[in-house]
């Protein structure tokens, strides 16, 4: 797309406009989800899994800030301007921050009727003033960047409710949030308040978990403990069994041996078990 946001008109759509929701974790494995051979509980994504499509093929940058422009506009990472991280590179696909010369599905869908609303991770140039309010988004609860779980660790974290910058304890959030919960929970809140204005609503999600760094509150860490002591090694071995017996990936491919730069678990001692 090539159009300045002064240009932007809605278009004719179908009399139907059905609610979508898009939701972008970070860094996670392909088969750490139950649907795909994992030993982690994802119970709802696998039911949406189960009624819906698997992809057995997808590509991305492989990079944060680029993959999330690509996702936002619909466009090769560099003609947003976003071909790296946030930082200005000094060239036109290389400027750190969403160009003008694209348009977000939030900038899109407003002007079809659709309720836009995000929350979560942002990282595609807020310190250089692209912020959802500017790029098209209704309702939004964001950090400009990532790294941030819980408010106890990261004190000064920078939030931001409907472009109001806020503090991590500030009354209208819960008490001791957790980043992961937060998101979804003002995602819903803002579905409360596109249903109320009988508006169809575009809701993207965009997770900071399971990016580095990795925090979970006390009690799901306790739930896991122990269970991956088995290793990596033999883990692997139970995902590949499980992709096969699902139909996911043709039995006849071999699974690809661990790297050479990574231990066999069996060499590590005590220490380094318990610490991975």
């Amino acid at each position: 797309l090539n159009a300045e946001h002064s240009n932007l008109q809605p278009q004719a759509g179908p009399a139907y406009s059905p609610n979508i929701i898009v939701i972008l974790v970070e860094d996670m494995g392909f088969s750490d989800l139950g649907a795909y051979g994992s030993e982690i509980p994802t119970p709802n994504l696998d039911k949406l899994a189960a009624n819906g499509a698997r992809f057995t093929q997808f590509y991305n940058t492989g990079r944060c800030c680029p993959t999330r422009a690509a996702l936002l506009t619909g466009l090769y990472s560099h003609q947003t301007g976003v071909g790296w991280m946030t930082g200005d590179q000094g060239a036109p696909g290389y400027r750190g921050r969403l160009n003008y010369s694209c348009v977000t599905f939030a900038e899109v869908l407003a002007p079809a009727g659709y309720f836009t609303i995000m929350t979560g991770k942002w990282h595609v140039g807020f310190e250089h003033g692209v912020t959802p309010q500017g790029r098209g988004f209704d309702r939004s609860l964001n950090l400009p960047a990532g790294g941030v779980y819980q408010p106890s660790k990261a004190p000064k974290c920078d939030l931001h409710l409907n472009g109001e910058r806020i503090a991590p304890d500030d009354p209208r959030l819960p008490r001791n949030w957790y980043a992961t919960d937060l998101w979804t929970e003002f995602g819903i809140r803002f579905i409360d308040a596109a249903i109320e204005r009988k508006k169809p609503f575009f809701l993207y999600l965009a997770h900071v978990a399971p990016h580095f760094p990795l925090q979970a509150d006390a009690n799901t860490i306790a739930t896991f403990r122990g269970k991956y002591l088995a290793g990596w090694d033999q883990l692997s071995r139970q995902r590949h069994a499980r992709q096969q017996q699902s139909g996911l990936i043709d039995p006849a491919w071999k699974p690809e041996p661990r790297p050479a730069r990574i231990a066999a678990w069996d060499s590590l001692d005590d220490k380094q078990m318990d610490r991975f």
